[in-house]
């Protein structure tokens, strides 16, 4: 079993912070969207893993070589951006006859990672959603097992959306399918979709089972990562370094701050995660993510995405600040 996580994406809805950060990199309740994803395919087991990189792709093997030094890493580099597809493909070689286990990069769900893996058959995520039209969608049948899945459609047939987590026994058939789709220029808006591939797949006799995620944290853009941010701190707890520095300070839980802070005179919290060696002085934060290295000084802030290396001072505001950037909100 190999497992193969897509992080070539610039990330666009993320600027400007994917202007210098991977998004796979952007934190998340204390940890990193990548490390959240890695952490929960290490504890089931999975012990081999092949990162598709792209922008910025250095820093994620940077990353990963420091963070996961024990952890069997491949890296393969898709120049040219032509959909997940394209992606998975690239990773032909390396695979070989093993079994894959398929998670994009920017996909946090909740679920049982173990049961997926003894499922007998081939298992694609998916979740309930409101207006499929911008997902995959899966049409299920009463057995449990998918008919059909469809990219993107304008008149879905179904809510169950693919959340982005694919178990593939015949990793064979997949490629086989990928490499007929880019042979015959079957693309969904321009890129050639994993979806199409799966689909292809079906038609030709191949039986997915369907897996419901309990939970599935959007990270695409800054309201819904914040959203994501409070609601894993709720779930998970606060989790604050022994190595910090409070004075005259109110926490206000749940939030997260990494080793090496030095807050005074300031409340922080609730749902407020803050990287390492972050200095805060008379200031108040809720609701927000704030990068490692940043000097926050006489600022209110709700709903803020702050980088990492920023420096931020005075009024109250919600922001939005990319990494290695100076603010001064101060009244001249």
């Amino acid at each position: 079993m190999k497992a193969i996580i897509p992080v070539a994406g610039a990330g666009t809805k993320l600027r400007p912070h994917t202007y210098t950060q991977p998004k796979a990199l952007i934190p998340l309740a204390g940890k990193t969207i990548l490390s959240i994803i890695v952490d929960q395919l290490k504890s089931a087991g999975i012990d081999e893993y092949i990162f598709i990189i792209g922008y910025l792709g250095q820093k994620i093997q940077d990353y990963v070589k420091e963070t996961y030094p024990d952890l069997k890493a491949h890296f393969v580099h898709q120049t040219e951006r032509h959909g997940i597809g394209h992606a998975i493909q690239l990773t032909k070689e390396i695979v070989g006859d093993d079994e894959i286990f398929i998670v994009l990069g920017d996909t946090i769900c909740e679920y049982d990672v173990k049961a997926v893996l003894d499922m007998p058959h081939s298992a694609l995520g998916v979740k309930r959603v409101d207006d499929p039209r911008e997902f995959g969608v899966a049409e299920i049948g009463e057995d449990g097992f998918i008919n059909k899945v469809v990219e993107k459609p304008q008149i879905p047939k179904s809510n169950m959306a693919l959340v982005g987590i694919y178990r593939i026994k015949e990793a064979g058939f997949l490629f086989q399918c990928l490499e007929s789709n880019v042979r015959d220029q079957v693309m969904s808006r321009g890129e050639y979709s994993i979806t199409d591939a799966l689909e292809c797949m079906i038609r030709h006799g191949a039986r997915f089972q369907a897996f419901k995620v309990q939970n599935w944290f959007d990270c695409g853009k800054k309201e819904t990562l914040l959203e994501s941010n409070a609601t894993m701190l709720k779930k998970f707890g606060s989790m604050i370094s022994q190595d910090h520095n409070f004075e005259n300070t109110i926490i206000v839980p749940p939030v997260s701050i990494a080793k090496g802070c030095d807050i005074r005179n300031s409340i922080v919290g609730p749902n407020v995660a803050i990287g390492e060696k972050t200095t805060v002085n008379y200031s108040i934060i809720k609701n927000s993510i704030i990068g490692s290295f940043a000097d926050l000084y006489d600022i209110v802030l709700s709903e803020s995405l702050i980088g990492s290396d920023t420096e931020v001072k005075g009024e109250s505001r919600s922001l939005n600040i990319g990494d290695n950037t100076e603010i001064d909100l101060g009244k001249s």
